[in-house]
């Protein structure tokens, strides 16, 4: 802590705090005790240690327990807006990602889907539908549509590696993609799966991933927990 810092020593340990939970440092379940006990390992006094918890708390990082002391919640997850994929955002963070596959398998390409791929209505393509854990906790309902041909969508293998891992491994390289994000609440079947209440609101993301010929390789629709996920822009200012 820097004392001679204008930084609030609040603001200092908050932002501590939040490092080391994001790090991994500090996991889920991990019990800080409580402000007392804090205060006096750290110097500080106890309203400075009180509201540097609070705006944790109040981030969704932290919960007080009676009895038990101050513990952690979870890491937001924060994904810079690029060609990457979930799985290896994850990883990268350090938050032991997790696939349970829900769906997989060759079903005819609705009218959006056949738009973003490039193929007639009706055509087979590959219909793939994961739910995606962090830290053992759900994090984000993931919907993929892929050409049928692309590549061996073998169940066992989504559930321990990446979509575009998976692609990169059959020679398959990934040049651009469109890609817009929003909001709105979960749907009662959608919240039952990412452990939220139903209206809960979650983060939209639909993305479709061509390769270095042009060829459309994936449409992507995907939900996430806005509880535990933010997609982070960098903007710059236009010369």
């Amino acid at each position: 802590m820097d004392r001679t810092s204008p930084v609030p020593l609040y603001y200092q340990l908050s932002k501590q705090l939040e490092a080391a939970i994001e790090r991994g440092a500090l996991t889920p379940g991990s019990l800080l005790g409580n402000e007392i006990e804090l205060a006096g390992r750290l110097g500080l006094s106890r309203p400075t240690v009180r509201q540097a918890i609070q705006s944790l708390v109040d981030k969704g990082l932290l919960v007080r327990r009676r009895g038990v002391g101050t513990q952690v919640v979870h890491s937001q997850v924060k994904r810079p807006l690029e060609l990457s994929s979930l799985y290896d955002d994850l990883e990268a963070a350090g938050q032991r990602p997790a696939t349970v596959v829900l769906r997989n398998a060759v079903e005819p390409a609705g009218a959006r889907v056949a738009a973003a791929l490039g193929v007639a209505e009706g055509t087979g393509v590959q219909a793939v539908e994961r739910l995606r854990y962090a830290h053992g906790e759900p994090m984000a309902l993931l919907a993929n549509h892929l050409p049928a041909d692309l590549l061996a969508y073998d169940t066992e293998r989504l559930e321990v590696t990446g979509l575009y891992r998976l692609m990169r491994a059959a020679g398959i390289t990934l040049h651009s993609a469109r890609q817009s994000v929003g909001a709105r609440a979960a749907t009662a079947a959608e919240a039952e799966l990412l452990g939220e209440a139903s209206g809960a609101p979650v983060l939209t993301m639909e993305r479709t991933t061509f390769d270095d010929t042009g060829r459309a390789v994936e449409y992507g629709s995907h939900i996430y927990r806005a509880s535990r996920y933010a997609f982070e822009f960098q903007l710059l200012v236009r010369p």
